[in-house]
């Protein structure tokens, strides 16, 4: 069922809520959060198929906030709030509401949001695009106990993530984070197989991919050992190599969907290694409320390097000196117990790629 609202208010959204869910018999008691999307005309049908896509495993009142601030301030008429009510059919698991605001009201998003968000139930606020600099900071970020980015949809993605770490709070996450979980699961694996310890590793992947910078400072930050930075055609991240004393670890993936995991004395094996949709990175992230401790230590560690040119790329080889990083955090348990042997290492350094050209525009599939 569709409704359109055209000048409307909060109130009566929330009238209409209660009726239009009496009348085909939906309770609202089954929706256990409030996901709320900012975003723009153009991004917004993008967006709001991935959170449907997620409702299906969280069940949720999904609110899409359109800001359309208009040419004409002094034009009374244009100052309004248009909805879009969905429930049922094509609108997932919940609730889905549009709302366009239009004028000066594009800046009083806060006070639209407030009245509609489901009782007692948590808030999670998703920026696909254009986050702000601080989302704790921002009017509709104070509502949410987690706050989504996406710094591969910025013209600049490792600029972008430099200013995620920089204005880390707790309760952020980025989904350039989320795509490399499966990286990341797979590597703690492959350490926990044999004891061994790893003195350096390399991580490969295209040269403006936010995840890849963020696997290399997980892996220099849990194992506290040099990460070389190489620059691939990708699709998005395509290898992690890591050196022992028996021989290479190796996680090599060339075609975005399947790896081969290379461990010294074993069978060489493939792995499911798909890179996923918007959706599935969503429903992750919906899964935890809590502060991402994780996520938390990697970008802390990656403050001071995160958008700095300290490296010369030349056909994927790097030359130049590296900077210093403190002593690794204390191991999690992902890390394994051949992640603990090897973060013996001090004072160990790590490098990373020059960004030499703008980007250009990427599509969803670019990003990891």
């Amino acid at each position: 069922m569709k409704i359109d609202l055209t000048d409307t208010t909060s109130s009566r959204i929330n009238s209409e809520l209660v009726t239009t869910r009496r009348a085909i018999g939906s309770p609202a008691t089954g929706m256990v959060l409030t996901l709320v999307i900012v975003t723009d005309e153009g991004n917004h049908y993008d967006a709001l198929k991935a959170a449907r896509g997620a409702s299906k495993e969280h069940p949720s009142r999904i609110l899409v906030v359109v800001r359309r601030p208009g040419r004409s301030p002094r034009d009374r008429a244009q100052h309004r709030l248009d909805a879009e009510i969905q429930m049922g059919g094509d609108a997932g698991s919940g609730e889905t509401i549009v709302l366009r605001l239009h004028g000066e009201l594009a800046s009083h998003a806060y006070s639209v949001v407030l009245p509609l968000l489901l009782p007692d139930a948590p808030v999670v606020v998703w920026w696909p695009e254009d986050a702000p600099r601080h989302p704790a900071d921002d009017k509709l970020g104070t509502l949410a106990q987690r706050r989504i980015t996406d710094a591969a949809a910025a013209e600049d993605p490792v600029a972008e993530l430099a200013r995620r770490a920089a204005a880390y709070t707790p309760g952020d996450t980025d989904l350039s984070w989320t795509r490399i979980t499966p990286w990341r699961s797979m590597l703690a694996a492959s350490l926990d197989q044999k004891d061994v310890g790893v003195t350096s590793a390399t991580v490969e992947g295209e040269e403006y991919n936010p995840s890849t910078e963020l696997l290399a400072l997980w892996l220099a930050e849990r194992l506290d050992v040099p990460v070389g930075r190489d620059v691939s055609e990708g699709p998005g991240l395509t290898a992690v190599r890591m050196a022992t004393a028996e021989g290479e670890v190796s996680l090599t993936r060339t075609d975005g969907a399947l790896a081969v995991l290379k461990v010294p004395g074993q069978p060489d094996r493939h792995v499911a290694l798909h890179r996923r949709a918007t959706a599935e990175l969503l429903s992750e992230e919906l899964r935890r409320l809590d502060p991402d401790e994780a996520y938390a230590g990697t970008v802390r560690y990656g403050v001071d390097r995160l958008g700095q040119s300290v490296v010369t790329v030349e056909e994927g080889k790097e030359n130049a000196p590296s900077a210093s990083p403190p002593s690794a955090a204390s191991p999690s348990p992902e890390s394994g117990a051949a992640a603990r042997s090897a973060a013996k290492k001090s004072g160990a350094k790590r490098t990373r790629t020059a960004r030499k050209t703008k980007p250009s525009d990427e599509t969803e599939s670019d990003h990891s």
